[in-house]
């Protein structure tokens, strides 16, 4: 239920001024969950939910910059939701590659595309490709667009390039077994150079991680929340972050 809005106001101010001061995450991945549910809450088709969720989405990064969060990754499509309907994945592609092109036209935030683009129409790979040398030289914050994505698919794909390079260096296999180390994968995943998430936020009340992130979250901080994607407010993301500074991270320590 919301908040009256002058109350709802004063205890957004609230929430913000126990946060000066808190340990605030450098790395926030979200995984934008209840779209469908939301529209079918409404009568509506899932696209309508679709659609609101993407629209949704340049507020969050406003919230995130406004608190001195350093890179976001939007969790917008998974390797599993490309089996979905086709004809609800072509209006999902559509309705993505839309909201990066406008993302990319704000140049506010550097954008980079986190996913396997060869599982992608090529019209929605490149429009990916585009936004990201659009805002190379954007020195705001990033924002990882996860399309595609899979986190057992990510670790594949890391294992599949450090295979490669070092076939191509003619290392040995039986070297290669016994020099590997964590870093090796690690600089051959998609989000390589970039800090591992801190906390990770799962809206629409599901309380599971999907393998969003699968190798880089093994220290992350997550928060669940009831609404659904459309309906995240900034009072919600405010809870998050006040819920991870209240937290003790022990970092596997």
């Amino acid at each position: 239920m919301r908040l009256p809005h002058p109350l709802y106001r004063i205890y957004e101010r609230r929430l913000l001024n126990r946060l000066r001061g808190a340990s605030i995450p450098r790395h926030v991945g979200v995984m934008m969950d209840g779209n469908r549910r939301w529209a079918r809450s409404l009568g509506a088709p899932a696209a309508a939910g679709h659609r609101r969720g993407a629209d949704h989405i340049a507020e969050f990064l406003d919230w995130s910059e406004e608190v001195g969060v350093e890179v976001v990754t939007l969790w917008m499509l998974s390797t599993d939701n490309l089996h979905r309907d086709p004809a609800e994945v072509a209006d999902l592609l559509e309705i993505i590659s839309t909201a990066v092109r406008r993302l990319a036209d704000a140049r506010r935030w550097r954008l980079k595309a986190v996913g396997d683009l060869r599982l992608l129409p090529e019209d929605v790979a490149r429009t990916l490709r585009e936004a990201e040398k659009r805002t190379a030289d954007v020195g705001g914050m990033q924002v990882n667009v996860a399309v595609g994505y899979g986190g057992r698919h990510e670790i594949t794909d890391a294992v599949r390039a450090l295979l490669r390079e070092h076939a191509e260096a003619g290392t040995p296999i039986e070297q290669l077994a016994e020099a590997l180390t964590v870093e090796h994968i690690a600089q051959h995943l998609y989000t390589q150079g970039q800090p591992d998430p801190d906390l990770v936020i799962r809206t629409s009340g599901e309380q599971r991680i999907g393998g969003f992130l699968l190798w880089q979250s093994v220290h992350s901080e997550f928060y669940f929340c009831d609404a659904y994607w459309p309906d995240f407010r900034r009072v919600d993301f405010l809870r998050a972050l006040r819920s991870y500074a209240a937290r003790e991270r022990r970092l596997g320590r």
